[in-house]
């Protein structure tokens, strides 16, 4: 079984130091956050970023000093920025990280039912608006499917060329309102639904957090955990930092015989250049 490749997605555009002190804002609190991932075994940081107050913002401006950051802190891990942005912004707007050509960034891959009125807009064309850009900035795509049908998409447009990657990459985003449940059943049938040749991590959203990161160790997976998805790190006691959740990821994974990838490693198992 190949080692384990833990991201950490250290943000969201949806959480709030209300919610939990920690979710960095400025840029000192995303090299923070990202250094303690990077030490408790993340080789993935996964970044949506913010303006100083916390709204979210895909400036590139904001990114680059971001990702400069981290990179002068931790230069050994990917840094892979959002292009999910948050609700209700525009394709431009939220593409704008994809022109610093990091290694990865993210690609959703359909449109989904956040609740009440927000609906997380993916048209087809967009997604292969969003994939060309990642082709000529020569950055790979994470596919970000909230369900079945995601995959379908992404499997589709691959087929016709439309999205450049020799193996694609998917994340299984579980538990989301309008998504896919994060159950056993549905994590089996998500991984059974793409070809061998692809990789897969899986993020299970809120409580379901560590019963899916569990699950895909054994299954052969990877594992996405961040206050992005949960800011708990069990039962009622928040997470200190995004690295206590990385650090109980890791002590899972030993327990059940899975060793933790390097950022190089990471880097060879999904074909980054």
């Amino acid at each position: 079984m190949d080692k384990l490749i833990i991201t950490a997605a250290i943000s969201g555009a949806e959480v709030t130091k209300e919610h939990n002190p920690a979710v960095p804002y400025s840029i000192e609190e995303f090299v923070r956050e990202a250094k303690a991932c990077y030490e408790a075994g993340a080789s993935i940081i996964h970044v949506h970023a913010r303006e100083e107050d916390g709204t979210p913002s895909q400036s590139k401006e904001i990114y680059k000093n971001i990702i400069d950051a981290i990179n002068k802190e931790v230069p050994e891990v990917i840094v892979q920025p959002s292009t999910g942005g948050a609700v209700g912004m525009s394709s431009e707007e939220r593409l704008q990280p994809v022109s610093l050509s990091p290694e990865m960034a993210t690609l959703d891959c359909g449109t989904c039912n956040f609740g009440g009125d927000d609906v997380f807009v993916n048209t087809e064309n967009m997604i292969i608006e969003f994939a060309e850009q990642m082709r000529q900035y020569n950055v790979k795509p994470e596919c970000e499917v909230f369900d079945k049908g995601m995959i379908d998409m992404a499997l589709r447009l691959h087929k016709k060329g439309l999205i450049h990657d020799e193996n694609l990459h998917f994340n299984f985003v579980m538990g989301v309102n309008g998504g896919i449940s994060a159950t056993a059943r549905d994590l089996v049938f998500m991984a059974g639904s793409i070809p061998s040749n692809c990789t897969w991590t899986a993020a299970g959203i809120g409580r379901s957090q560590f019963h899916i990161a569990a699950l895909t160790i054994v299954m052969g997976g990877h594992v996405r955990v961040g206050l992005e998805d949960n800011i708990y790190v069990e039962k009622g006691v928040l997470a200190e930092s995004n690295g206590d959740l990385v650090a109980k990821v890791t002590r899972l994974a030993k327990e059940l015989g899975r060793e933790i990838a390097t950022p190089a490693e990471a880097r060879e198992m999904l074909g980054l250049k």
